[in-house]
């Protein structure tokens, strides 16, 4: 699994760095050792719950547009088939609080998941899309400062968010573990 983020703490609690808010969640729910420094990120690995299927967290530390960097060699270190990767990102093409799944699918100009093709080869990777909204303009300066802009909903609303987003996760990593 790979969150989506952007390193340093001027991003924690922006829209843009819900996949690592998802991943945190996970990692806790399933109680997972702590994370180490690897692949240009932070990686936590163990299982999904009590006989649940082995995971590893991917947190890259490299900003969001070049995320592939740090998640391609950790896909290939740990021969992880790509139909069993799922990253988890924030959307702004879905309302606050709607949350998808889906194999493969377009890149809409989300800069993440372009470094994520190139560092795959590939865009046919699982996604939970996190709904985050969108701002009243097309214009790239208003939306590139709104995904890197704090929640303006509440500390409940993006907390709920948060664990539905990481039940959704729970629930592709539960129907991806039962087809092997």
């Amino acid at each position: 699994m790979v969150g989506l983020g952007n390193p340093g703490p001027e991003y924690s609690g922006t829209r843009h760095n819900v996949g690592f808010e998802v991943l945190a969640e996970l990692a806790r729910r399933w109680d997972l050792p702590r994370a180490r420094d690897k692949f240009r990120g932070r990686i936590a690995e163990g299982r999904a719950g009590a006989g649940g299927p082995r995971v590893a967290l991917l947190q890259p530390l490299t900003f969001m547009n070049e995320s592939g960097t740090s998640a391609g060699p950790a896909r290939g270190s740990l021969k992880v088939p790509l139909d069993r990767v799922v990253v988890i990102h924030d959307e702004i093409d879905l309302p606050f609080g709607e949350i998808q799944t889906r194999l493969g699918g377009g890149l809409a100009g989300h800069n993440g998941l372009k470094s994520l093709k190139r560092g795959f080869g590939d865009p046919e990777f699982w996604r939970v899309r996190v709904g985050v909204g969108r701002p009243d303009s097309t214009d790239p300066e208003i939306v590139s400062a709104y995904v890197l802009g704090r929640f303006r909903e509440s500390k409940a609303e993006v907390e709920e968010l948060v664990g539905d987003a990481a039940g959704e996760t729970e629930r592709l990593v539960e129907r991806l573990g039962s087809e092997q």
